[in-house]
């Protein structure tokens, strides 16, 4: 059986055939369109020339609707070539996402806001999850995936309710690809926004009561047509020039104020005609009933967007009819026309501005979700998580960071933390501390966006993820890197004083760095004893070895490193997670390998020595397998 990666080249491989098809009919067109031209304009002439006026004029209609046909024909092929040449552009995105490769990919929404605990795990900004994930065509449906991304205090419900959708999605690759490009109206299209829609849905104009006036108006102008044709037929004097002036004073003195309806509807429906192929399109799938699709899409079956928005087309049509002054007085001496068409223009907007949020609403849902879809879909090494709405739980096996290429990527396992334990991660430098420490949280910021994490499996609560990994100093604010760090952790005491939230999953990289050695060692030891046994499960990763011997006095505290090899004058890491304190350092082996002048100090080696042996001999250590 064809693998995927085998099968989706072989799609793309039929998408670059059909567009060389297509591209060659429609040359093949053109020149049938230019010889339709000229072999018409030579026999039409031969005809005339020969006095066969009559079969002339034949042959020229004939000739003319040749032409429309193949005019026809041709746009026919030019709107299939455009259109499959979109799907390629999505596929090749799609390919591009599982590839990482970043400069293929449209750059991601501006940060809205300042999220820390985002930033730690690089869920947002440039090179970030949100960035490979993010397939939306609309500002609204990425920054609906962004806000999943960034949920602070993930709920069961909802969090199972997405990954029900994302589920759903998954097999329905035609859909997702067409409502891709229904939403993108062409190639290289930057997203819809929808700020200015959201301005004007947010303006409450006053408007002048109208239905009223619309009846007087039609009445006073019915009776100026039929004085009109009482006049012409002799019945009456000439007495209807003073009822249309009164009329249109009438008109004029009441409607001056106003708005051009014409220019407002053709505005509306300009805006609309970006994003209504999607709504239509999501209104007339049919998703199975009692599906979380089925009831994500409820506000289109209440109200079929297709009949407001061809009520504001027709607006639009027949408002720009009185774009002509001659014919806005014709018109709108028959009937109040503007008027007409102001009160419908107004009442179309009363409904929209109740009803089209929720349309929105469901588009960017879907174009959420969809994005989730295609990331499981495009990448086989993922798997939908286990959500437990019970007991706090927290376990994965072959956990893997979504952002670190496949052949590059080492996985790790996680099992058996409970609540109130601290897992202390000792390693050297660039052994894997703080990726680790990251793969941990983006994966369950993943399950809870209702997407598929990059595991073989986890198994996991409703956590509020913490981080202090990327703690950074503020000049504006005069902080230090130090306090920075200090009020981030306290952020994480008083996080734990909410019992009425989930519990917590705290990740915390090199503790209380930006201090001294006999300070941070004292912080750090006072701090684990606070973590140990809250509503938390908490993974410290620290250089401080001593720290280690706090298994023997702290129940709940176990002990994992990351290592090095060196062989020679070439290091070595393998990023394997292994039980124990870390049994070897490599700042000063660094130091050498780069050719800084290194001082060892004998005794002081010596001592490190005899703490790294004390803590092997420990006892055997509690495992994540």
């Amino acid at each position: 059986m064809p693998s995927s990666d085998s099968l989706r080249r072989r799609h793309h491989g039929r998408l670059e055939r059909r567009i060389a098809r297509l591209e060659l009919v429609s040359r093949r067109f053109s020149w049938a369109r230019l010889a339709v031209v000229v072999a018409g304009a030579v026999t039409v002439f031969a005809l005339f020339r020969s006095g066969a006026d009559t079969a002339g004029v034949l042959g020229a209609a004939g000739f003319v609707v040749v032409f429309i046909a193949l005019v026809k024909g041709h746009d026919r092929v030019e709107e299939s070539s455009k259109q499959t040449a979109m799907l390629r552009a999505i596929k090749k995105r799609h390919l591009s996402r599982r590839a990482l490769d970043w400069a293929a990919l449209p750059e991601p929404e501006e940060d809205a806001g300042e999220d820390p605990f985002a930033l730690d795990l690089n869920l947002i900004g440039p090179r970030s999850l949100h960035h490979v994930l993010d397939a939306s065509a609309s500002r609204g449906g990425s920054l609906r995936l962004r806000s999943w991304l960034t949920d602070p205090e993930p709920d069961f419900e909802r969090v199972r309710a997405r990954q029900q959708l994302v589920r759903q999605l998954v097999p329905l690759e035609l859909f997702r690809d067409r409502l891709a490009r229904l939403s993108t109206v062409e190639r290289g299209a930057a997203r819809w926004d929808d700020r200015h829609l959201g301005a004007w849905l947010a303006r409450r104009e006053v408007v002048p009561r109208m239905k009223p006036w619309l009846i007087g108006l039609a009445a006073f102008s019915a009776t100026n047509v039929a004085l009109i044709l009482a006049h012409i037929f002799g019945w009456l004097p000439a007495i209807w020039p003073a009822t249309v002036l009164i009329y249109f004073a009438v008109y004029f003195m009441k409607y001056r104020s106003v708005d051009d309806v014409f220019t407002e509807a053709q505005d509306l429906d300009l805006t609309l005609q970006r994003f209504t192929p999607a709504l239509v399109y999501i209104e007339r799938f049919r998703f199975p009933e009692d599906t979380e699709a089925w009831h994500v899409t409820e506000p289109m079956r209440q109200a079929a967007p297709s009949r407001e928005l061809r009520s504001l087309q027709r607006i639009a049509a027949f408002s720009a009819v009185t774009r002509s002054e001659l014919m806005w007085l014709l018109l709108n001496l028959l009937l109040p026309w503007e008027l007409l068409f102001t009160y419908l223009m107004h009442r179309t907007k009363r409904s929209l501005r109740e009803r089209l949020p929720a349309w929105l609403d469901v588009w960017y849902t879907l174009e959420a979700a969809a994005s989730l879809a295609s990331y499981a879909d495009y990448h086989d090494r993922r798997v939908f998580p286990e959500l437990a709405a019970g007991p706090p739980v927290f376990e994965g096996a072959g956990l893997g960071h979504p952002l670190i290429r496949e052949e590059v990527k080492v996985r790790n396992d996680v099992a058996g933390a409970g609540l109130g334990d601290v897992i202390l991660i000792t390693g050297s430098n660039m052994s894997g501390k703080s990726t680790f420490l990251r793969t941990l949280g983006v994966n369950l910021r993943l399950a809870y966006a209702g997407g598929p994490v990059d595991a073989t499996s986890l198994h996991a609560s409703c956590f509020r993820v913490f981080t202090s990994i990327n703690v950074v100093d503020s000049v504006q604010e005069g902080l230090s890197h130090f306090y920075a760090e200090v009020q981030r952790l306290k952020q994480l005491l008083d996080a734990l004083r909410k019992e009425d939230a989930p519990p917590v999953l705290a990740l915390i990289d090199e503790i209380f760095r930006g201090t001294n050695n006999r300070e941070r060692l004292i912080g750090s030891r006072s701090f684990v004893r606070a973590l140990a046994g809250r509503r938390a499960i908490s993974f410290i990763s620290t250089h401080d070895l001593e720290l280690t011997a706090l298994e023997a006095e702290v129940p709940e505290l176990r002990n994992y490193h990351f290592r090095e090899e060196v062989s020679g004058e070439r290091m070595t890491f393998d990023y394997t997670l292994r039980p124990g304190p870390c049994p070897t350092t490599n700042a000063l082996k660094i130091m050498a390998l780069a050719g800084l002048p290194v001082d060892v100090d004998d005794e002081n080696e010596r001592r490190e020595q005899r703490i790294v042996a004390s803590e092997e001999g420990s006892g055997p250590p509690h495992r994540i397998p």
